[in-house]
């Protein structure tokens, strides 16, 4: 993996949250970025249209600068929220466990995302709300099988209880790097060969 050294600026990294209205999106966004904040309420307004926080991190060495893009999932905001998935790198795609639509809406989103941003992203899907266990109505297995069938990773999470946030941020951003690492080895090597060609041609 391509190290940063301390003088050189963070690597910005676009990360786009995904899903249904109220599945807890702007809450998961600011228990990550904004941590010992008071817990969101039940009552905390959707976010309308688009809304953005700035995390920056040090993860094996390399510093990062996540811009975390928070998307309505209401209908009327969906070619809006949409647009914004262009350029980005990573998404964190997020179903309620206490609501049956939410999760089945997951496979629509998952077909947005590969049009618009492409095939080649990186994926995190997150079952919020695991607090609410009492009113759970999609099972775990059905997350796992989900997450499975695209090939991407799987948390169960709380914004309220800060459950597996952080460690599914972590993991998606190690993935955003690692193939972010393979593109700067390659330019370098292409850089290397132009200057060699460039030497050549000097004399």
């Amino acid at each position: 993996m391509a190290v940063l050294g301390q003088g050189q600026p963070a690597l910005l990294v676009k990360v786009v949250m995904a899903g249904e209205s109220c599945v807890g999106k702007t809450s998961i966004v600011r228990s990550y970025t904004e941590p010992g904040a008071p817990a969101c309420s039940s009552s905390y307004l959707a976010t309308i249209g688009i809304d953005f926080k700035v995390k920056p991190i040090t993860l094996n060495d390399t510093r990062v600068k996540l811009q975390i893009w928070d998307t309505a999932g209401q209908e009327r905001f969906h070619t809006l929220s949409t647009s914004y998935f262009r350029g980005a790198q990573g998404f964190v795609l997020v179903y309620d466990i206490t609501n049956m639509d939410s999760f089945q809406g997951i496979t629509s989103w998952m077909k947005d995302i590969h049009e618009k941003a492409g095939d080649e992203v990186d994926i995190i899907l997150l079952g919020n709300k695991c607090d609410k266990e009492s009113e759970r109505v999609v099972p775990k297995r059905k997350g796992e099988k989900l997450a499975w069938e695209h090939g991407i990773h799987f948390f169960e999470t709380s914004a309220k209880d800060n459950v597996n946030i952080e460690d599914a941020f972590s993991l998606l951003t190690k993935e955003i790097l690692e193939k972010k690492s393979c593109v700067l080895y390659d330019l370098d090597v292409v850089d290397l060969n132009e200057s060699k060609k460039r030497t050549c041609c000097a004399f």
